[in-house]
């Protein structure tokens, strides 16, 4: 450990300052007349004594020590860590922007009003829907969200028996669990041999009680879904709804609309395709556009436009209510909204058909070194298999971990469950074809290793800080606090 890594409080000297406060303005304070003595300290909190200097070196050192989307290649599959555009950063940073208050009258923020409600427009558009809402905080409150909304929806028509989400096999982690929350219950739908929902396994499970079922597309394995327009009539047929997952929308921006496709909501993820800051547990936004006939059930306020300006209007007596302050993350849909209209149409088209290429050229140079369990075209991400690996006794674990050693972020491993030994692999269309070919050779010599060499991927990394951890104490067991 460097001199400057070592714990502030290791580098403590007693004596040394690395701050200094004004004289007080304010009269003494008798703390007992404030606090019980439980509260009140006996004696000094043991801080450590160091300099700004020291500090500053400490703090920047350990920042260089985190990775991150500006500093190397992150394919994260179904997160889509793309590049942040430094254009969004100076926008939402605007004083017109940065400065004002979500509690100040309307008519002193009509601009940022405009701003939101033309996002709001652009994601209409982009997604084929009839109306957005920008109110809620990340994907995961968007996918409950519209839940709620399809609940409010089959409850307002006396259809309380609706009870049952449909959610593929295949699907995100959040599709469940979302559902759960809102008080359904999940029912899963089979894949079938090529990946895509098995559309007769689907046939057996839809009922009267289906209230809705839960998709991506293309899905969470990167393959498109080319049953999408008798999926939609099966379900609509059965008087349920359907729901997109738009995590994957990066996909098929400006090339297809998931309103087209026969879905009744869409979340989306500003912070992922539209290229918010992304990572750390947030900030997010996960916007919900919706068809007309959920429109009633919408979470106020709702922004709206009308001919003095804009205004938030609260009279939606079937709404599910508020569900978020401050009518959602405003940077994050400055930042969104910047990068819409920096690309334009044709630049949102571009960012699919790259996405699309840089994924079908990684997947066809790794293929002969990994396993490749659905051997077609795929969209902006797709999944290899281990278990060519696993059978020389290096896991998918062992290779995530040496790739640390050549400074990757690994892709997403062990998901989606319906594959075994997973890496879910998405570039992205910010990667330029020098990152991608650097990092499919790395893959190359991991697979070499694994055959010649397995130890050097079994014990990986070798270069990190800190070396492997035992991940499921470190995470029901953390130590979260300083002891000497």
């Amino acid at each position: 450990m460097s001199e400057t890594m070592k714990l502030v409080f290791e580098r403590s000297v007693p004596g040394r300052i690395g701050f200094s406060l004004p004289e007080k303005d304010v009269p003494e304070t008798n703390l007992e007349d404030i606090f019980s003595a439980s509260y009140i300290r006996s004696e000094k909190a043991d801080l450590p004594e160091l300099s700004e200097l020291e500090i500053m070196r400490h703090y920047t050192e350990l920042s260089n020590h985190n990775f991150g989307v500006d500093s190397g290649f992150y394919p994260l599959g179904s997160c889509t860590m793309k590049y942040n555009p430094k254009i969004n950063e100076k926008v939402a940073r605007f004083p017109g922007f940065a400065n004002i208050h979500p509690y100040q009258p309307e008519s002193s923020v009509q601009g940022a009003m405009a701003l939101l409600y033309d996002l709001q427009t652009s994601l209409v558009e982009i997604t084929g829907m009839d109306e957005v809402t920008l109110q809620p905080a990340a994907g995961a409150q968007g996918e409950w969200t519209g839940l709620m909304l399809i609940r409010a929806y089959h409850e307002a028509n006396g259809d309380t028996k609706r009870t049952k989400v449909i959610i593929p096999d295949s699907a995100h982690g959040t599709n469940p669990a979302s559902a759960t929350v809102a008080g359904f219950e999940v029912v899963t739908v089979k894949s079938n041999e090529k990946g895509l929902v098995d559309v007769e396994d689907l046939r057996t499970v839809v009922g009267d009680d289906t209230a809705a079922l839960m998709l991506t597309n293309p899905n969470t394995l990167g393959l498109f879904e080319k049953d999408i327009v008798e999926i939609a009539e099966i379900i609509h047929a059965a008087g349920g709804k359907l729901y997109y997952d738009g995590a994957n929308l990066n996909a098929i921006m400006s090339k297809v609309r998931p309103g087209d496709m026969g879905f009744d909501v869409v979340h989306l993820n500003l912070h992922k395709t539209f290229t918010g800051p992304h990572g750390g547990g947030g900030p997010g936004s996960g916007p919900i556009g919706i068809k007309k006939d959920l429109i009633p059930f919408l979470p106020t306020p709702v922004l709206t436009k009308e001919e003095g300006g804009y205004t938030f209007d609260y009279n939606y007596p079937q709404s599910i209510g508020r569900v978020k302050p401050y009518y959602g993350n405003f940077g994050i849909n400055v930042r969104a909204y910047t990068y819409i209209r920096t690309m334009g149409p044709d630049g949102l088209k571009k960012v699919t058909e790259y996405a699309v290429l840089n994924a079908n050229y990684m997947m066809r140079r790794l293929e002969k070194a990994f396993d490749l369990p659905f051997d077609q075209v795929c969209k902006h991400e797709f999944v290899l298999s281990g278990n060519r690996q696993k059978k020389l006794g290096v896991r998918t674990t062992d290779i995530a971990k040496r790739l640390l050693d050549h400074n990757f972020h690994p892709p997403t491993v062990y998901f989606p469950l319906i594959v075994e030994e997973a890496m879910m692999i998405e570039p992205t269309e910010t990667e330029s074809k020098e990152t991608l070919d650097k990092f499919i050779d790395t893959m190359l010599q991991i697979a070499e290793e694994a055959e010649n060499d397995p130890e050097i991927v079994q014990e990986a990394p070798h270069a990190t800080y800190v070396k492997r951890l035992d991940e499921t104490r470190a995470a029901r067991k953390p130590v979260l606090r300083y002891q000497k």
